[in-house]
């Protein structure tokens, strides 16, 4: 990652105005590796430069790594966090039935950014039909299960990969932080939906509270994160693409201990070697619950305007 980094506008609303810095740039590229664009990794507690948009409230990275740098870099990332998939596609499969409730059939879905496809799984027992996952990291995609690892293509998310109008839900699970454009992935959602589908995404909570207790060592303030997102930001986010009833909730992850663990502010090799030590019993295995600053976010795509 060694590149020259590049100037953007607020990638949401397009305001220009960056004055307002939320952190300096803290990252080091030696210390950079097959982990730092992984999901789920131990962090390194790095970012870049973070300002504040006036107009959006969204927090967002500027300058950026060039988006071919960042697309290298997750193809070739590394992944480990099988488990901590398996909880979270749990934990948000929590919220399908009161979107099923809003929808008018099951034909048709796609998870942008599903890593080892746990969630699919999750949505063929749901009745989901024609289930798709689309990501950009070849790591996750090689350990997925047998039975899933068809149904996955590797790559970055396009909607022209994707007819028209075709399909009831697109889910996006703590994705819309890395991509370099999330007003356009948003947008190309919406194309590809049906009339009344939904758009199902989990974000990162830049308000919540651990956010605000941990400070720049909170771990969603991380060089892989090009934004973060606020309720105010999030709703506009979706608002801006065209979606209606548009929701935003608190989500409560259950994770196993040694993996909130991970996510702690402390040094490096205190933690190897309490990691190690849960390896060794099961405390580590133990699962918890925890308000961990992410926010799921819905959205419909609302019927055409019919002419008179």
């Amino acid at each position: 990652m060694a590149v020259k980094m590049i100037h953007r506008s607020c990638p949401v609303c397009g305001n220009e105005d960056d004055s307002k810095v939320f952190f300096e740039s803290n990252f080091k590229p030696d210390r950079m590796g097959q982990f730092t664009f992984a999901s789920r990794k131990i962090p390194e507690f790095m970012h870049c430069r973070l300002v504040i948009c006036p107009e959006c409230d969204l927090l967002y990275a500027n300058p950026m790594f060039p988006p071919k740098a960042i697309a290298e870099a997750y193809e070739e990332a590394a992944f480990g966090s099988q488990e901590e998939a398996l909880f979270a596609a749990r934990t948000y499969g929590r919220f399908l039935p009161e979107i099923i409730r809003q929808l008018s059939d099951r034909e048709g879905a796609l998870d942008i950014g599903t890593g080892d496809g746990a969630f699919l799984e999750v949505l063929l027992n749901q009745g989901f039909t024609r289930v798709k996952g689309i990501e950009p990291s070849k790591a996750p995609i090689q350990v997925a299960k047998e039975e899933i690892r068809p149904l996955i293509q590797n790559g970055l998310f396009n909607p022209r990969d994707y007819r028209k109008n075709s399909l009831r839900l697109v889910t996006c699970f703590q994705t819309f932080e890395h991509v370099v454009d999330p007003l356009k992935t948003v947008q190309g959602a919406y194309q590809i939906l049906k009339e009344g589908g939904a758009l199902f995404g989990i974000f990162h909570n830049r308000n919540s509270f651990s956010a605000e207790v941990l400070g720049e060592k909170s771990p969603i303030y991380d060089i892989a994160h090009l934004q973060l997102f606020s309720f105010q930001s999030a709703r506009y986010l979706l608002e801006k693409a065209g979606f209606a009833q548009v929701s935003v909730k608190i989500v409560l992850n259950t994770y196993p201990l040694q993996y909130w663990l991970r996510l702690l502010p402390m040094p490096l090799k205190l933690k190897l070697v309490l990691l190690e030590g849960m390896k060794k019993t099961r405390l580590g295995k133990i699962p918890m619950p925890m308000p961990a600053g992410n926010m799921a976010v819905v959205g419909y795509k609302k019927a055409a305007a019919r002419r008179p």
